[in-house]
């Protein structure tokens, strides 16, 4: 681990010579100078400093000149500023500057030794959200959306588009669609990528509390109130805010957030005084807002704020083509870092996943995925591996007498085989995988139903009754 490397600028030299021996005996690597050309020689981008402590008034120039220069080169460099006249003036300047604190001569040794320590921690905190936000912006990139049916395309193609402009976007989309993972990726490919990425489920959180969440409230606004507390709009301020599931809310909700929506202004619960942000808001819901206006359950005119720019993610069922690449996708995440691991998907449990409905859409393939990396570990997928809902999409007409072709269609083999295998199932667990007694309900030759299951790779997780 490198030492910390310290820059101690003063001119004077009893203060200076304390100030290295102090810090030398910490552990600290120290640099001293006692004017500013003489630290400029010392500030290189391969070595540069961990903190700064700089005087404000030196023989050749004002401290406060170098803070930039020393951003410039690192700007994870903390800067502490020295000076014999504290003012209001003076810390001003410094923290426009880019200066972390100042202190005021005197000082003594404690005090000093907290400050570096808070400034070291500041800065480790500082990288750590830097990477983090790095990885996040990689994390949401447009090539992240795993897929390539024209519907999936298509939406890209808005998303792109409209990344950089600031009108508010509406998402639209079943459960489980990803409408968070769109409304990500749109903040993180824009300008404001830079600011705060803030998401808030309307749905999740009741009435009265909702307006306090969004707009914060001050002390004392009600019950429980023991402090002020800013709301998701001010901290997303210089950012973007994401309003989930924006259908569930209460008319006098829609009215507060229209006009926040309109002015970008509010007032914090309690407060007579108005904050104003900017913000960019992007909402997304799984309600069929038109179909809720008409029905007098949604404002009309924060309906057409709200849709300036709709984005309709298809539901998984209607891009079929994407699910081996999400399978592959999801498959490989999970196998990360195990020693034994998923090796894919027979063809007959791929054509089961292919022509299940997926009511949950990406989120329940994922889990299914993530629960088949526990319990399977390692191997190939086969069709006895999944859970029996997933085996066939022909189940529900082995027990309804009835089967629903989306408007995708379906492959007339594949579903034929299905059913067979839906009742095959049906039948070995209805007599606890007694391969007998299944055959005789199926009216099959016991060779038969055996060659079958082979064929199919049906087998029972729990040990069988080979009769």
């Amino acid at each position: 681990m490198k030492p910390t490397r310290v820059l101690i600028l003063d001119d004077e030299s009893t203060l200076r010579t304390a100030l290295f021996r102090l810090l030398d005996r910490k552990g600290y690597q120290v640099v001293t100078a006692q004017r500013l050309d003489e630290a400029r020689s010392f500030m290189t981008p391969d070595k540069p400093f961990d903190i700064a402590i700089i005087d404000m008034n030196l023989p050749d120039g004002n401290g406060l000149d170098l803070i930039s220069e020393i951003k410039g080169i690192s700007p994870n460099t903390q800067v502490i500023v020295l000076t014999g006249f504290a003012s209001i003036d003076t810390a001003v300047q410094a923290t426009q500057k880019g200066a972390y604190h100042f202190l005021t001569k005197p000082f003594n040794v404690e005090e000093l030794m907290s400050l570096l320590d808070k400034a070291l921690a500041h800065k480790t905190l500082e990288q750590e959200n830097k990477q983090l936000r790095s990885e996040l912006g990689t994390r949401y990139q447009f090539n992240q959306i795993i897929g390539e049916s024209e519907g999936i395309k298509s939406c890209l193609s808005l998303v792109e588009r409209v990344a950089n402009s600031d009108s508010t976007v509406l998402v639209m989309g079943e459960s489980g669609t990803g409408k968070e993972l769109i409304a990500r990726a749109i903040h993180y490919n824009s300008d404001r990528a830079k600011g705060p990425f803030v998401a808030i489920n309307c749905g999740a959180i009741p009435g009265e509390l909702l307006e306090s969440e969004l707009f914060g409230h001050v002390k004392g606004a009600f019950t429980g109130a023991i402090s002020n507390r800013i709301g998701r709009f001010e901290m997303a301020d210089e950012g973007t805010l994401f309003l989930d599931e924006i259908g569930d809310l209460d008319p006098s909700m829609q009215v507060k957030i229209l006009r926040a929506l309109q002015e970008r202004v509010f007032e914090p619960v309690g407060s007579t005084k108005s904050v104003q942000v900017n913000v960019r808001v992007i909402t997304a819901t799984n309600v069929d807002l038109e179909k809720a206006v008409k029905d007098g359950r949604f404002r009309e005119d924060l309906y057409y704020r709200l849709n300036v720019i709709p984005i309709q993610i298809p539901a998984l069922r209607e891009r079929k083509t994407d699910i081996p690449i999400l399978l592959n996708h999801f498959m490989n995440l999970f196998n990360k870092n195990k020693t034994k691991a998923l090796t894919g998907f027979s063809q007959d449990s791929l054509k089961c996943l292919m022509n299940y409905s997926w009511p949950g859409n990406i989120r329940e393939l994922e889990n299914l995925i993530e629960r088949l990396s526990i319990l399977k570990g390692a191997g190939s997928v086969e069709v006895s591996d999944l859970p029996p809902k997933y085996r066939s999409t022909a189940a529900s007409f082995a027990e309804t007498g009835s089967v629903d072709i989306p408007e995708s269609g379906l492959d007339f083999n594949s579903a034929v085989d299905q059913f067979e295998n839906a009742l095959i199932l049906k039948a070995l667990e209805k007599t606890g995988w007694n391969k007998n007694q299944a055959a005789l309900l199926l009216r099959l030759n016991r060779t038969t139903l055996v060659e079958k299951m082979k064929k199919k790779g049906l087998k029972s997780n729990e040990p069988e009754l080979d009769m």
